[in-house]
């Protein structure tokens, strides 16, 4: 069923890498348009801090409300899943995610997922240049005075601890799990992710938007839409 109000679920969201709560700010105005709360998590910054410390820090800033749906942009699919045993959780949200694997680390899920070479193979058919460059993979559809904003604050936080944690549950949890992907994204290029979503989590259907890796700066309309429209077609994420 879908949510028609904020009460059948508040919107928990998790930053990926930049760590910062500023990230969902323009998805933050739109839920709000249409009557639903949210709560954009702040995580540590330090290179020392862990999955777990994120986890903790996302339900504090939960403050013991809920059920809530959680939604985790990119790195913060690593994180979201922890929550359940920390907050009610009614549903995991993953937007453009890295997917875990029990046991695997956030630095070794690039190899093991093979997201390089899906990478260059989408560029090469695309004709963009080969390698990674920040604003041209990341901020190709976002606004220009978004990004300047993204580029004002410099404080983002250092991933040392949480790459190198491996993830630390034994399964997915049986909570329902909603994948939403970019069309557009160079960094996660759709048909990987469907490979990757398939393999690990046994789904075989994604909410594809428009946008690239970064929807919550550049289309934060439509992943409102899709997070606030979603029912599941079948059963929870495999565990």
């Amino acid at each position: 069923m879908a949510i028609t109000d904020a009460r059948q679920g508040d919107l928990l969201l998790i930053p990926g890498a930049d760590g910062r709560p500023w990230f969902w700010h323009r998805l933050v105005a739109e839920l709000d348009r249409r009557g639903c709360r949210a709560v954009a998590a702040d995580l540590p910054k330090s290179a020392d801090s862990t999955l777990d410390d994120y986890a903790d820090a996302a339900a504090a800033a939960a403050a013991g409300d809920g059920p809530w749906i959680v939604v985790a942009q990119s790195l913060g699919a690593f994180t979201a899943p922890l929550l359940c045993t920390r907050l009610p959780v009614e549903r995991l949200a993953l937007v453009n995610p890295m997917i875990p694997s029990p046991g695997e680390t956030a630095g070794d899920w690039w190899e093991h997922t093979g997201q390089g070479p899906a990478s260059a193979e989408a560029a090469a058919r695309d004709g963009r240049p080969a390698g990674f460059e920040l604003v041209r993979d990341f901020f190709h559809d976002v606004p220009p005075e978004i990004t300047e904003q993204a580029f004002a604050d410099a404080e983002v936080a250092e991933l040392g601890g949480v790459f190198a944690q491996p993830w630390p549950l034994r399964s997915w949890p049986a909570v329902p799990t909603q994948v939403i992907q970019g069309a557009d994204d160079r960094f996660f290029p759709l048909d990987f992710q469907r490979r990757v979503v398939r393999d690990r989590l046994g789904l075989d259907q994604l909410t594809v938007i428009p946008g690239g890796h970064l929807n919550a700066l550049s289309r934060p309309a439509e992943l409102a839409d899709a997070l606030l429209s979603w029912s599941p077609a079948g059963p929870a994420a495999k565990p």
